[in-house]
């Protein structure tokens, strides 16, 4: 196992440096720049000339680029062109917002999404089957921002829930790691906890639909593959009770697909994550994101891209884990 981690670690270097060089050319292929979108309607080729050499924007494009390098690798990604302010400090300040919703929205998910997969392949052709289905079928149709602006209007208000923001101006909460929830645990501020809780429902609930949908769909499809095993049927020549057979033999064979799904769809959350926190003001990642490609803030984007890729190297390392875990057939090697 420790050969395999070595093994895998090794192999994402290589995936990262060459995502770190489509970033770096895809960045500055884009129209306008720093120096345009810093100085807007105030922009003269001289001012812009005079910021481009401030910033650093006016040498080769693979000085540039080796500089990046040299301070990525460790961990320095320089300062943000908006708020002056490191960009690994931004991050530290921000991410703890994406990774609860993030991880409520994933436990949200998979834990609806194998049920009503197995759910939908027990009761194959009858109506909870047909029911589930479409449901999925809406899920992924619908996009996560029309999702997040009906739930506002249609479930905010008769359930009494926030819609905007991670917590209300009145809560006074004491940061301790920027983890709301976390906080006011570690501080005994119980409303605060409560009120973070209330402004991550509707978020989570928006921007699990998508990999709820599809997991469902695949563990559907997966449970349905095992009932027709000769393995099942033996196991039921054998007497043995149907949660005995569920649990022990048709869950546990169905699992590894919905695994590799579940790990693609953590990476895809990232995503989903920018237009949900727009759309609920929930200030997380997909924030300084956004207002970062608005501001053409090279640091912060080239940070924010690269870490994306990170997580979603580590989530498919964690994947690969997990298939020796739940099944003993599968040996990594």
């Amino acid at each position: 196992m420790l050969r395999f981690l070595v093994r895998r670690l090794l192999q994402a270097i290589p995936t990262l440096l060459i995502l770190s060089i489509l970033v770096f050319a895809w960045l500055r292929s884009l129209p306008g720049g720093p120096a345009s979108a810093l100085l807007g309607d105030k922009a003269t080729p001289e001012k812009l000339a005079n910021l481009n050499h401030v910033l650093g924007l006016d040498q080769p494009i693979f000085v540039q680029y080796f500089k990046f390098l040299g301070r990525a690798v460790t961990g320095d990604f320089g300062n943000s062109l908006v708020s002056s302010r490191p960009v690994m400090s931004e991050i530290g300040t921000f991410l703890p917002a994406t990774i609860e919703l993030g991880i409520t929205a994933m436990i949200i998910a998979v834990a609806l999404g194998i049920s009503f997969g197995y759910l939908a392949a027990r009761f194959r052709g009858q109506i909870v089957d047909n029911v589930i289905i479409v449901l999925t079928l809406v899920g992924v149709a619908v996009p996560i921002f029309f999702l997040g602006y009906m739930m506002q209007d249609l479930l905010s208000t008769p359930l009494g829930l926030p819609s905007q923001g991670r917590q209300a101006p009145g809560i006074d909460a004491t940061v301790v790691t920027h983890f709301a929830i976390l906080d006011g645990m570690m501080t005994g501020e119980w409303d605060a906890v409560w009120d973070a809780i209330k402004h991550l429902i509707l978020p989570a609930l928006a921007l699990a639909t998508i990999p709820l949908a599809v997991i469902t769909r695949i563990t559907r499809a997966s449970v349905l593959d095992v009932f027709n095993e000769d393995f099942i049927r033996t196991a039921n020549s054998k007497g043995l009770t149907q949660p005995v057979v569920r649990q022990r033999h048709v869950l546990r064979n169905a699992l590894l697909p919905v695994i590799t799904t579940i790990g693609l769809q953590t990476g895809a959350l990232l995503g989903g994550a920018v237009l949900t926190e727009r759309v609920f003001n929930f200030r997380g990642l997909g924030f300084l994101l956004a207002e970062g490609i608005d501001k053409r803030d090279y640091p912060r984007l080239q940070a924010l891209l690269l870490l994306g890729a990170l997580v979603y190297v580590l989530v498919n390392m964690l994947v690969d884990i997990s298939y020796g875990l739940i099944d003993p057939r599968v040996r990594v090697r």
